[in-house]
């Protein structure tokens, strides 16, 4: 079992997974070029995944009540879905509760963003 498969059992709640499962599966089924790596990690603090290409695009963290997905570039995205949250100047969250909430178009339009401004 690698890293993130590890990541997933241990540190996602189990109602919360199939929206990371999704998310991963997007990933590798349109994205073959990110990279899925683990940040961080301290005795105190558990690392988290990130995806990257030049520059990490989106960090996902587990919480007690679903999965966020911070993008790195967020503050510069056009939101026409308006779910991305936050008050950064630079990073803005989009937060899931159920898998119903997660849609593959709204997701696929956050990552296009994130990998348009990863190549600037």
């Amino acid at each position: 079992m690698n890293k993130i498969d590890s990541f997933i059992n241990e540190k996602i709640q189990p109602e919360y997974r199939d929206i990371f499962i999704a998310f991963r599966k997007l990933i590798s089924d349109q994205y073959p070029d990110i990279r899925e790596e683990m940040r961080g990690g301290t005795e105190k603090y558990y690392g988290v995944p990130v995806y990257k290409l030049n520059k990490t695009l989106v960090t996902v963290s587990p919480t007690k009540n679903g999965i966020t997905f911070n993008f790195s570039e967020g503050a510069k995205f056009k939101d026409k879905y308006n779910k991305l949250e936050g008050l950064g100047n630079k990073t803005l969250n989009l937060r899931l509760k159920t898998l119903d909430a997660y849609n593959v178009d709204e997701m696929k339009y956050y990552m296009d963003q994130a990998i348009n401004l990863d190549s600037e």
